[in-house]
């Protein structure tokens, strides 16, 4: 059959995943040193930088995962949009990832905080809007087509929806990890280790129902049950 486009989306779909689920569980090990008291503030702000490292890429991995699944649903036939819908969704795609990557390379500073707010409004937008078409969807009312074997991509969307939620939390928790370490920065200030320690714990626990739902994501994409 040789290399089709299909397989090209898919393989690059596969990549994203991967990045996106081991970047996760990177950020999740990565982040118990951060509250470390035991460790002087440079060891700390060291492991701080080694979690942002390594989040940046589960970032680009949830971000290109939604382009690539809409172009494969069109090839698929699952959703009817092709041409210049696929033309100006990959436009915006690109536009939504240079934000994050740029929020990544300006992360300490107040312009890079500025930009991780844009990067959230984008997810406030698109977040209700892939939880409307999912749901209208799966009532019938599409925008995407359902039937026998097709009820997988809708219900695909709406968890990754979900994972979007959940994601936008955690970014609320890194964000403030930055503006903590600034405090600390100042000298030892037992409020704000308080605080980290306590946004770190709710962070590590949400990270759990994180990834059921990113291994759901890829349950329905892999089998198409329904």
């Amino acid at each position: 059959m040789g290399i089709t486009e299909l397989a090209v989306l898919r393989w690059l779909h596969i990549i994203a995943m991967v990045y996106w689920l081991g970047g996760e569980w990177g950020v999740f090990n990565t982040s118990t040193h951060v509250i470390n008291r035991d460790l002087s503030m440079e060891e700390r702000r060291r492991h701080m930088q080694t979690a942002y490292h390594i989040d940046i890429l589960a970032r680009i991995g949830i971000i290109t995962l939604l382009p690539l699944g809409l172009h494969m649903g069109y090839l698929w036939g699952v959703q009817p949009y092709g041409g210049d819908f696929l033309i100006a969704m990959w436009v915006l795609a690109i536009a939504w990832l240079t934000l994050c990557v740029s929020a990544y390379v300006y992360r300490e500073t107040d312009r890079g905080v500025q930009l991780t707010l844009w990067d959230e409004k984008v997810r406030f937008i698109l977040i209700p809007l892939l939880v409307i078409s999912s749901l209208s969807s799966l009532l019938g009312y599409g925008p995407f087509n359902v039937g026998p074997m097709q009820y997988w991509f809708s219900i695909k969307i709406l968890l990754y929806s979900v994972t979007l939620m959940i994601g936008l939390k955690l970014r609320f928790i890194m964000r403030e990890w930055t503006t903590l370490f600034r405090v600390l920065a100042d000298g030892p200030n037992q409020q704000a280790e308080n605080q980290l320690e306590q946004s770190l714990a709710f962070g590590k626990r949400l990270a759990y129902f994180y990834w059921v739902t990113i291994a759901s994501v890829a349950f329905f994409g892999a089998t198409k049950a329904i």
